[in-house]
């Protein structure tokens, strides 16, 4: 069956991370995912299709439009999948601002208002471009569509979104957007599914990987969220510091005489766990350091997140269930339970058994407020977008 296959594309600063999905029965199912490594010198192409893994250093030369890696990693991945089935390539960009509440179809016009997006994201949307126009150059004929990681929480509240500003600073977009909208799109929909006694209540939300946020949801729609104006904003995280006062920055400015440069690097890669710790942003190793500023940098952590959901629930007046996903949420115990100590005032009761062994719903049967453990796929949802915009496009 020709046009059965779907291509998505997760780019970051330095990665990339791309699923190749089947169409089945109208829905996409995925068959293979993969990650493309530029902090790695050569870079890295990493591909997995069912129990089979294959790795390959890149060869070709890294330029500014991307045209030659592009190719050399659609030719990997036709090694392993026909791509003249390609239906559409479905992309994860970062900022939608307030120009982009819904998935839409790349075109000239679309592309000129994400660039135009850039100076909000600077160090993911030029990335998120350069490839979306590699691919036109490369596959000129196949269809593109834009998830944006912001739009899901575009239901927030003017008051919530709003800075003390001065009013035409919110009004040329100074303003709280939020991220991985991706992310707590698709945890919305498998509370519906697996949950649905809890999908419409007061939820908070914990995404925590190398990048964490939170979200409060209520209705099944955001209504707060951690991040603000950019990704460095709300909880500790790998590398980033979260929340900040700002005199600090004119006090690094000032006193101490920074450039940009040197501030914009040290807010994001040298603050968050690496910089408490000074010896990794990884929690896997700083649960398992002895070192005394690896317990102070986890206690941060965990104590912010905590501190986080409560001014979450403050929004949402009140909380059912706390909800942890992503590569920490999902997958470390002892993190989840030192959040969850610090909210035990608030009817938070963690079965500590059920947190060790794993499953979907790790409180006690008395806790006021569930918590569950549900992963989340990014992926997913930008496969499911991209498949509605072009059977959309069709009819």
């Amino acid at each position: 069956m020709g046009n059965s296959l779907l291509l998505t594309f997760n780019t970051g600063s330095s990665t990339i991370k791309f699923g190749v999905f089947t169409i089945e029965h109208e829905k996409p199912r995925r068959i293979g995912k993969g990650l493309i490594d530029f902090r790695q010198h050569p870079p890295s192409f990493h591909l997995q299709e069912g129990s089979e893994i294959f790795d390959a250093d890149l060869k070709a030369e890294l330029s500014e439009d991307l045209h030659e890696v592009v190719d050399e990693i659609l030719g990997w991945i036709s090694r392993h999948f026909d791509l003249s089935d390609v239906k559409a390539v479905g992309h994860r960009i970062v900022h939608g601002g307030d120009l982009f509440v819904d998935p839409t179809l790349i075109d000239d016009d679309v592309i000129d208002r994400i660039e135009n997006l850039v100076p909000l994201a600077p160090l993911h949307q030029p990335q998120s471009l350069r490839l979306i126009r590699a691919i036109r150059n490369l596959r000129p004929n196949v269809i593109q569509t834009a998830s944006f990681d912001t739009a899901f929480h575009a239901t927030n509240s003017d008051l919530v979104r709003r800075f003390a500003l001065p009013r035409e600073l919110h009004d040329h977009g100074v303003k709280r957007y939020g991220f991985h909208g991706l992310s707590y799109s698709f945890i919305a929909g498998e509370l519906r599914r697996i949950a649905p006694t809890i999908a419409d209540k007061k939820v908070i939300i914990a995404h925590l990987g190398s990048g964490c946020s939170l979200c409060g949801m209520s209705e099944g729609v955001s209504r707060d969220t951690s991040m603000g104006f950019s990704t460095l904003d709300g909880v500790p995280m790998a590398t980033r510091p979260g929340a900040l006062d700002v005199g600090v920055l004119l006090h690094l400015f000032g006193e101490h005489h920074q450039s940009f440069e040197d501030v914009e690097d040290l807010l994001y890669h040298r603050s968050g766990l690496m910089g408490v710790s000074g010896i990794s942003g990884d929690t896997r190793e700083l649960l398992a350091s002895h070192a005394p500023q690896a317990r102070e940098a986890l206690d941060l952590f965990t104590f912010r997140i905590a501190g986080e959901a409560a001014r979450i629930a403050n929004t949402l007046g009140g909380v059912d269930a706390l909800v942890f996903t992503a590569g920490i949420g999902e997958h470390q115990p002892p993190v989840r339970a030192a959040i969850c100590a610090h909210l035990n005032w608030l009817g938070v009761e963690l079965d500590q058994n059920h947190n060790v062994e794993g499953g979907q719903e790790i409180s006690t049967p008395s806790s006021r407020v569930k918590v569950l453990v549900v992963p989340t796929d990014e992926e997913q949802v930008i496969a499911n977008e991209a498949l509605a915009l072009t059977t959309s496009k069709r009819d």
